[in-house]
């Protein structure tokens, strides 16, 4: 196989996960025209179409579904081995790539990184920032970080950090003239600032837990965000409670802009795990992030 058509393939793949030429095209470092050119190309050298392409989009065919399949776990392997090239040299190096949700990523990730950095110059981390469930083997990731009660059985899975606790805020303007609310039934008479989840699409419904007794109540409200940032600040500014995580409004409580009630329905629960592939061998570089993550709280 020639070099060109290798390269074709790698780029079909990017095309084909990103469903979109201005988004693979940025990805590849190259123009969409040409980019076009290219998959227009490796149609004609395979004598058959692999992307079914509208003005406003580019999805994969079933004879490109099937392509993807295939290339998808061979790139991967191909990656891997590259990666593990590193390992002969003197000192780790490489890139790492994790896709995180936004809050491990602040709170957990990169306090630690920041250290690895200093003391591994040539390794490259890329973290890809993104809220829903994101596939680390289709998107060619390293490894992910979720919560521990998330992590899939197929995967190992290495505490990152401690336990954590959610807790539902609202600030002494919103409480002026509304009772605090007993229990989470009581929250029907609140105005509840919803979570839209990015994996789901649905809303977040909020989980307690007293005694052994675990509590699922869907709220109402009048502000729906995806950010859990814009939550707090919602809360902050009176118009309504959040439920979050108690790190993000630790010292607004301790500062008095916030509020926190049902505290005693928000034990702790397992706190965020970095998770990989167990048929994947690691490379030097990677081992030494692991074990740079691993959290014994």
């Amino acid at each position: 196989m020639k070099r060109d058509e290798l390269n074709d393939l790698a780029a079909f793949v990017v095309v084909a996960e990103a469903r979109s030429f201005t988004r693979a095209a940025a990805k590849l470092d190259m123009s969409q025209s040409a980019l076009s050119h290219a998959m227009r190309q490796l149609e004609e050298r395979l004598g058959i179409r692999l992307l079914a392409r509208t003005t406003r989009s580019v999805s994969p065919t079933e004879a490109g579904q099937r392509l993807l399949r295939t290339l998808r776990p061979a790139l991967a392997e191909i990656a891997a081995e590259i990666a593990g090239l590193s390992d002969l040299r003197d000192r780790p190096a490489g890139t790492l790539r994790i896709t995180t949700a936004k809050h491990p990523a602040v709170a957990v990730l990169w306090p630690k990184l920041r250290d690895f950095m200093a003391e591994h110059p040539d390794v490259t981390i890329e973290l890809s920032v993104d809220e829903g469930l994101t596939d680390i083997v289709a998107g060619q990731f390293d490894a992910g970080v979720r919560l521990g009660e998330r992590v899939e059985r197929d995967m190992i899975a290495v505490r990152i950090g401690p336990d954590i606790r959610s807790a539902v805020v609202g600030s002494p303007a919103y409480f002026a003239d509304r009772p605090r609310p007993a229990t989470p039934h009581d929250l029907a008479q609140h105005n509840c600032i919803n979570y839209r989840q990015t994996a789901s699409g649905g809303l977040y419904v909020w989980e307690f837990e007293k005694d052994g007794q675990e509590l699922s109540v869907r709220v109402e409200g009048s502000l729906v965000f995806n950010d859990t940032d814009l939550m707090v600040m919602a809360a902050l500014d009176g118009r309504g409670l959040a439920h979050a995580f108690e790190g993000q409004v630790v010292e607004q409580i301790a500062s008095g802009q916030l509020i926190r009630v049902l505290e005693d329905w928000c034990p702790p629960f397992p706190g965020y795990h970095l998770y990989y592939p167990s048929q994947r061998q690691p490379s030097a570089a990677f081992t030494l992030l692991v074990e740079a993550l691993r959290s014994l709280a």
